[in-house]
């Protein structure tokens, strides 16, 4: 790491930080209408814990200033167009995410806004080595949830923004303000975390009819993507081509936060790697996605054209005490490679 670097682009956060301070403490007119509950979280996350709650490995407070960090960082990143630093406060898919943001815009990745936030701080005890926490704010305003996790510092590891008509997840806080994370093998939702990935994979690409069917329910981004990959595969034979899309799950952290229903959201991402190869005469041309033209510059490739995409989700999964569908909430991704010939 490039600590002097860091502490730079951390000396000009905090300046930013220090002047919206003094213009005071307003919600930006992009901030979701504060619920009940939700003022009842931000409250309890603000609030100091009482002298009787054992250390943490992370509080509310240190949450708080690591969101503001960020966001002003990012901002002066973006602006200064300087990806290297940049990449210094992401990481797992973020990282791909972000490299993405600024290679496919030329060095000019916009401007972020961002609303006042709710923090869901996990109650880790103090000898926990990987604390992480989730924040759920409007980012360029829509309602998004992030996760930031600690390995040496706290960076942002994933977010995914909340699908259209989706109420916020109802997470469980502690009397003060701490939620409960939830193990990789929890057995009392109806699917545990580190499950959620795979599964889903298997829904995206088999459908209604695959084994993992009725686990997680129907939409755009399970069994109507598994659709789309059936028409491109028929229309790809039909044009002398073969097309293949796969999904699978990555190495990357899967987080999980208990709900006030006793089930959990679980935050993970997965990996597309789409491939279109011509089986005929070589005049045969592949267009390129617009999506990918700035990795390939050509509008066509001749033999074959390879695409990865990374897709990070949140899924709200029901309590094995009332088991039903779990349902996608929430999603991000881009195409983060693109190669051809």
């Amino acid at each position: 790491m490039r600590v002097h670097g860091r502490r730079k682009a951390l000396a000009l956060a905090v300046a930013l930080l220090t002047v919206a301070a003094g213009a005071g403490a307003c919600s930006s007119p992009g901030d979701p209408a504060p619920t009940p509950a939700a003022a009842t979280r931000g409250a309890s996350a603000s609030a100091t814990p009482s002298s009787t709650v054992p250390a943490t490995a992370v509080t509310p407070e240190e949450a708080a200033e690591v969101f503001a960090t960020f966001t002003a960082t990012d901002n002066v990143l973006r602006d200064g167009g300087d990806l290297r630093m940049a990449m210094e406060y992401v990481r797992d898919a973020e990282a791909q995410l972000t490299t993405v943001a600024f290679l496919s815009t030329k060095g000019e990745p916009p401007r972020r806004t961002w609303g006042s936030p709710t923090l869901y701080v996990p109650r880790f005890p103090a000898s926990e080595r990987a604390p992480w926490f989730s924040v759920l704010a409007t980012r360029d305003g829509h309602l998004t949830m992030l996760t930031f996790a600690k390995a040496g510092d706290w960076r942002l590891g994933a977010a995914a923004r909340l699908l259209t008509g989706q109420r916020p997840p109802a997470v469980r806080l502690d009397a003060d303000g701490y939620a409960t994370a939830i193990a990789p093998a929890d057995k009392s939702v109806t699917i545990s975390p580190q499950y959620m990935g795979p599964l889903h994979a298997t829904v995206a690409e088999a459908g209604a009819d695959g084994v993992a069917a009725g686990l997680i329910a129907s939409g755009p981004h399970t069994t109507d993507v598994a659709a789309e990959i059936t028409s491109a595969r028929e229309r790809a034979k039909k044009n002398g081509f073969s097309y293949d899309s796969i999904f699978s799950a990555n190495d990357h952290p899967v987080y999980g936060l208990r709900t006030e229903d006793g089930g959990a959201v679980i935050q993970y991402s997965l990996s597309r790697t789409t491939t279109t190869t011509t089986k005929t005469a070589e005049d045969d041309y592949i267009p390129v996605p617009v999506t990918a033209r700035w990795a390939i510059s050509a509008p066509v490739v001749r033999r074959n054209l390879r695409i990865t995409e990374v897709h990070q989700y949140v899924t709200a999964v029901p309590p094995s005490k009332t088991p039903a569908a779990a349902e996608v909430i929430a999603h991000d991704g881009a195409l983060t490679r693109a190669s051809g010939q």
